[in-house]
């Protein structure tokens, strides 16, 4: 399970776990599907901001969330001892507008709910300030006491239904959700130190807060080796940069490891390295959505030159009037002039069409594409906008379905992630 990452690497293995932090149903279904047939476990998380005690952008709270997820693993035969549940994200930043006392009661109250629907990891973000906070930098000691509050609000609500307490990941080195590489595309890596100073912070605040006990079950620290992602580009990771920190790895107390954010669109030969050089959690999600766009698009493409269509689905043109009309999750991650937004809104990386997949009209509009293309497809409209895939259906060993078009592309995009998680003895 997750506590002996570490153990495994100081004894000279390797091996890692990837944590999908999607809320999407297909891209779930196609997770699933995947750790079913390698025999993984599977780590799902869910952000504050997708799902909460109001719904989220996704409509569920903890509990929703948890029986989708339940149900989508039965239904592809995946046991439930192979799944376990995570809140990512989870502190004041959704109600940062509010004062920092307010906010935090919210962040409690939804740590509580995770906790009772069953979440047996909680990422724990504080590092960012409220409405009553310095604009400037949120104190480390703000940040860890805050951390050490959550965690005590969980661990009373694992007693208050009888479960067993969560595990738990602290860091304030926690880029921002979606993707946050900087213009410069330069990205800082944490300084050993400061992170030595942050872990101390911390465990004097757990201490304080009279949940020492629960400094055992924290399994992970986030820090930045140096990977993020934007809307044109990802920075690549680079071992070199990422050597002192790397080496920290061994300092760490208890059962703690390295988690990293902003991991998606890593190449393959990357995500091995850093897997390697025990930064062992590895979190991806944009570049899952991302991969289900692109089989969306390329679906609606195919079904724009099928003849006799009487009743389209338009998908592409319905998805641009929804973002347009609700600009709230594109509008300040997408610049430029209208061609360039346009552009953004549909293929920057960031991926923020992302947030409008659940909305009811863009749900209509998928399944009026997948019945629409429940007939055979033309061989030569596969190979012009399917080359990737046209191979495998051609062979037989993909069905020339679009469901089975969706979950393949999604499984090509998590696949290289599963692959550097998978342990192996050290041979240098």
């Amino acid at each position: 399970m997750l506590n002996d990452l570490r153990s495994r690497h100081l004894s000279g293995r390797t091996g890692g776990q990837v944590a999908v932090c999607s809320a999407h149903p297909r891209v779930l279904a196609a997770a699933a599907a995947r750790a079913k047939e390698g025999g993984d476990l599977l780590l799902v998380e869910a952000t504050a901001n997708q799902v909460n005690l109001s719904g989220g952008y996704t409509g569920l709270t903890p509990a929703d969330f948890a029986d989708r997820m339940t149900r989508l693993a039965a239904e592809k035969g995946l046991p439930a001892e192979q799944i376990l549940l995570g809140a990512d994200h989870l502190g004041p930043h959704l109600w940062r507008h509010l004062p920092a006392m307010e906010a935090m009661a919210h962040a409690e109250a939804l740590a509580r709910a995770y906790v009772a629907a069953g979440y047996q990891k909680l990422h724990l973000d504080t590092g960012r300030g409220c409405a009553d906070d310095p604009r400037d930098h949120l104190p480390l000691e703000s940040a860890a006491q805050r951390a050490a509050c959550l965690c005590r609000a969980a661990e009373s609500a694992a007693r208050d239904v009888c479960r067993q307490p969560p595990l738990y990941v602290i860091g304030t080195e926690v880029p921002a959700p979606g993707g946050a590489l900087g213009r410069q595309g330069v990205v800082t890596v944490t300084d050993p130190q400061d992170l030595s100073d942050e872990l101390t912070a911390y465990e004097e605040a757990f201490n304080r807060a009279g949940v020492n006990q629960a400094w055992e079950r924290i399994i992970a620290v986030v820090v930045q080796p140096g990977v993020d992602f934007d809307n044109h580009r990802a920075a690549a990771y680079d071992p070199q940069a990422a050597a002192a920190l790397s080496a920290f790895h061994t300092q760490l107390p208890t059962a703690m490891t390295f988690e990293i954010h902003a991991t998606d669109y890593q190449v393959p030969s990357a995500l091995k390295e850093m897997v390697r050089d025990h930064f062992i959690l590895l979190k991806i999600g944009p570049c899952l959505t991302f991969a289900l766009r692109e089989a969306f698009f390329a679906l609606a493409h195919i079904e724009n030159e099928l003849p006799g269509l009487a009743h389209p689905s338009n998908l592409m043109a319905v998805m641009e009037r929804l973002m347009q009309t609700h600009p709230e999750h594109w509008n300040t991650h997408c610049h430029g002039t209208d061609q360039e937004r346009y552009f953004l809104r549909r293929y920057g990386l960031r991926d923020r069409i992302r947030y409008y997949w659940p909305r009811s009209e863009a749900r209509r509009a998928c399944e009026r594409l997948m019945h629409n293309l429940h007939r055979p497809i033309p061989h030569a409209l596969l190979k012009q906008f399917l080359p990737d895939l046209v191979g495998a259906i051609a062979g037989g060993a993909l069905p020339a379905t679009p469901e089975a078009i969706l979950q393949a592309r999604v499984r090509s995009a998590l696949q290289p992630y599963a692959d550097a998680c998978r342990g192996h003895a050290h041979t240098a």
